[in-house]
């Protein structure tokens, strides 16, 4: 961990950053991989005068063929959007509207998660798969054709699962296929369009239940729930993956991956990860200063969840600062070294984020909402999605009634063995002159620490550059040194 500080300025210099970019895609082949006939024909049907073109890092080699080709088949003017903020998974609508963009076509791979402010287009990445290459890993890997199976896949495949699902469906029966729902009314990919939080719901033919949740939507058979099925997912280890199996924890996973041709029974163990994950929350216990991360500025509702969390820090005794830094990196965190531990607020994909690299730990809005909420209890469940969390969500536990909270009773942390309590500071007393942090806080405990940021600041050796406002003499401008810090030109070379 040291590195984040040990780093000279010429190896900063001479780092590479690793990207995986994409060679030129052939003139011919724009077509069929970025759809660019069906880009044209939403851009006119909805007559938008300017649409951003989000493209992430590894497709960019071919944004301004396609940007061209949209342009000269459009009445539109495309601006091309490229380095998000955050994550490339998730739609920049703050970049878009930058530019005064009608609309934004988002291109590659997606976490499908609602954005409200502008139209939205998805055109995936149609990566190639060996569809029976596929079916036969299935065949392998699942020998009971009676069993009930889910197909999940990534975005980028699903042009061939409609054959997939053609091949195997004969054979397992009881295989259900999921389909590509987006939640929202600015949406025009799918022809099938969700409500906000509406994730679960029953069919009207059949009775059976329809889960619709991180932009998949499939239907379970009367009777059945979620854990009585398999999942077999399609796509590549990653963000995707590991969201869906922290989800559904209780249910056995297996995954082909089209790039080797291979399949497996993914033996992650998800009860090691959810212990990882329950470590973490005895961390957001302890914690007395945390820091809210925005992680995203496009996904619906995430002011929303923001008020939600400094509310429940609050009300645990808690406080919080907020901070907006886009992309997130170990330096970056290490900056602010008064606060305990940082709260993630992103898309699902993004929000598990591995922290074990940082110096303090990053946890989820829900992972912080047990730590502070005393009515929700630590569970199976798992939840990602953060608006889940809010009022009306499935997984909504409404915080304890203040009159509750100041006869809370102390407990004692697993991490350090000290004494904690989640009782609400009835008021926030000014910090004496002295400097003093020990203040009356309730009947259960005495005294309790109360330092905020301002404070830690004032205890370091450094504070940053001093003002001197009104103490510094105005002087005319001079002309300064010019050249290199190493051998500026006035000061000649040595004999």
């Amino acid at each position: 961990m040291a590195d984040a500080f040990s780093s000279s300025s010429e190896t900063v210099i001479q780092r590479v950053v690793g990207v995986t970019v994409n060679s030129n895609t052939p003139p011919e082949k724009l077509e069929e991989l970025y759809q660019i006939k069906k880009t044209c024909d939403f851009i006119s049907q909805h007559q938008f005068q300017k649409v951003a073109l989000q493209f992430p890092d590894e497709l960019l080699v071919d944004s301004v063929a396609v940007a061209a080709e949209i342009e000269r088949h459009s009445n539109a003017k495309p601006f091309i959007l490229g380095d998000t903020s955050y994550g490339s998974c998730c739609v920049d609508e703050v970049a878009a509207e930058h530019v005064g963009a009608d609309c934004i076509v988002h291109y590659g791979r997606a976490c499908l998660s609602p954005s409200n402010r502008l139209p939205l287009m998805y055109v995936f990445e149609r990566r190639p798969v060996d569809v029976e290459k596929c079916a036969s890993t299935f065949r392998e890997l699942h020998h009971d054709t009676q069993s009930h199976i889910i197909l999940l896949y990534d975005v980028n495949y699903v042009h061939a699962i409609n054959d997939l699902v053609t091949l195997l469906s004969p054979e397992y029966p009881n295989l259900v296929a999921s389909e590509l729902v987006v939640e929202g009314e600015q949406c025009y990919s799918h022809s099938r369009i969700r409500g906000q939080h509406d994730v679960t719901s029953l069919s009207e033919q059949d009775h059976s239940q329809v889960i619709c949740q991180f932009g998949r939507q499939f239907s379970l058979k009367s009777g059945t729930a979620v854990i009585n099925y398999s999942m077999f997912y399609v796509g590549q280890e990653g963000a995707t993956l590991r969201n869906f199996m922290m989800t559904w924890n209780l249910c056995s996973f297996c995954s082909f991956d089209p790039i080797t041709m291979t399949g497996r029974t993914e033996s992650v163990s998800v009860n090691r990860a959810l212990m990882k994950r329950y470590y973490a929350i005895e961390r957001a216990k302890d914690a007395s200063v945390v820091g809210i991360l925005v992680g995203t500025l496009g996904v619906a509702d995430y002011l929303t969840i923001i008020q939600q969390l400094k509310e429940t820090i609050r009300r645990a005794g808690k406080k919080s600062y907020m901070f907006a830094m886009g992309k997130l990196n170990v330096p970056k965190l290490a900056n602010f070294l008064e606060i305990d531990i940082f709260v993630l607020v992103a898309c699902p994909e993004n929000s598990l984020l591995d922290s074990s690299e940082f110096y303090k730990p990053v946890v989820t809005p829900f992972e912080m909402d047990v730590a502070c909420n005393k009515n929700r209890e630590w569970s199976e469940e798992y939840v990602t999605d953060f608006r889940h969390l809010l009022p009306g969500g499935q997984s909504h536990v409404p915080l304890a009634d203040q009159q509750q909270e100041e006869g809370d009773e102390t407990d004692v942390s697993l991490i350090t063995g000290a004494l904690r309590s989640h009782s609400l500071l009835k008021s926030e007393p000014a910090e004496p002159s002295c400097g003093s942090s020990v203040v009356l806080r309730n009947q259960t405990l005495t005294v309790a620490n109360t330092n905020s940021a301002a404070s830690f600041l004032a205890e370091r050796s450094w504070r940053g550059l001093e003002q001197k406002l009104g103490e510094t003499p105005v002087v005319k401008a001079v002309e300064g040194r010019r050249g290199i810090a190493i051998a500026y030109e006035e000061e000649g070379t040595s004999s």
